[in-house]
């Protein structure tokens, strides 16, 4: 009987530090996004962002509206992944959790397609990561 207690207790900290390593996945995905967010909306056309997307000023300048918009929606991703994260309603806040994680893979997937194979492992893949920690950790 003791030896059950203590396994459950092993167990219930085990799952605790899981949920803890998903919830800090998730957080630096948003981060992530937070960081597109202000290169797309303020350094598109600056040295770091030229670098960054590797594009020259001409094409930057003729995009900047374009990549202002996306970048506006990153932050939008951003948002919704910290708001499942520190979410109180475990039960709500996993559903906002994979909505979200959802939409960043799709973006990152249809990125890889049609702008950079490099989107793939920058935006997918974080996300995918999560996803997973969330399914075998919830």
């Amino acid at each position: 009987m003791k030896w059950e207690a203590v396994d459950r207790s092993v167990k219930s900290h085990y799952s605790f530090c899981m949920v803890i390593l998903t919830n800090l996945i998730l957080g630096a995905v948003a981060l992530f996004h937070f960081y597109f967010l202000i290169l797309e909306m303020f350094l598109w056309t600056k040295p770091q962002g030229l670098r960054v997307f590797r594009q020259s000023l001409e094409k930057a300048q003729s995009s900047k509206v374009l990549a202002a918009n996306q970048g506006l929606y990153n932050g939008f991703l951003a948002v919704g992944l910290l708001w499942g994260v520190f979410h109180p309603n475990a039960e709500f806040a996993l559903q906002i959790k994979i909505f979200f994680l959802l939409c960043v893979v799709v973006a990152g997937v249809y990125g890889a397609y049609s702008v950079s194979k490099r989107i793939l492992y920058v935006q997918a893949a974080p996300a995918f990561v999560g996803l997973v920690l969330l399914f075998l950790f919830r």
